[in-house]
């Protein structure tokens, strides 16, 4: 099992904006954070919307939703004019993700080994972590891609409760 970054939704939430620093070299001012908070909570806290108003209230139509029906931002078109935070009735939008320019995690180079991450260090509400660890649904994590999981209760999870 390799270690994954592991990003918890609900401590995540209670930043105002995310300050952790980043190592990323390519460009200063990077926080690769932004671009996998805004993955996760399009695809693990947005309800999907079936007539999603985060899209139709965007003036530069940089929202669109892929065919798993997960809501995905045109960087290069989106003006951050943040429309779509004020529009969604459920709160996915969280205003700390939407910059004019794009922010890249690279994952510090993480390939299987142990890794020492600045964000995770940096993080004010320890809402990041390492660790070796699986997809667990049950456990509300959930996996992102192969390097990051999100702990997470998925909405629909909750309608059964």
């Amino acid at each position: 099992m390799s270690p994954r970054i592991i990003i918890d939704m609900n401590k995540c939430r209670n930043c105002n904006s995310c300050t952790v620093a980043c190592s990323y070299q390519h460009h200063p001012g990077n926080n690769g954070m932004l671009q996998l908070l805004e993955q996760a909570a399009f695809r693990f806290t947005c309800r999907k919307c079936e007539e999603a108003p985060c899209i139709s209230v965007c003036p530069v139509d940089a929202l669109w939703k892929d065919s798993e029906g997960v809501v995905k931002r045109a960087v290069n078109l989106c003006v951050a004019c943040k429309s779509c935070v004020v529009a969604c009735p459920f709160g996915t939008m969280m205003n700390n993700f939407f910059e004019v320019r794009k922010s890249v995690c690279d994952y510090c180079g993480m390939n299987g080994k142990p890794v020492k991450l600045l964000c995770v260090d940096t993080c004010p509400e320890q809402a990041l972590s390492v660790a070796e660890a699986d997809e667990d649904p049950a456990a509300d994590l959930h996996r992102l891609n192969d390097k990051v999981l999100v702990r997470e209760i998925i909405w629909e999870k909750l309608k059964h409760e």
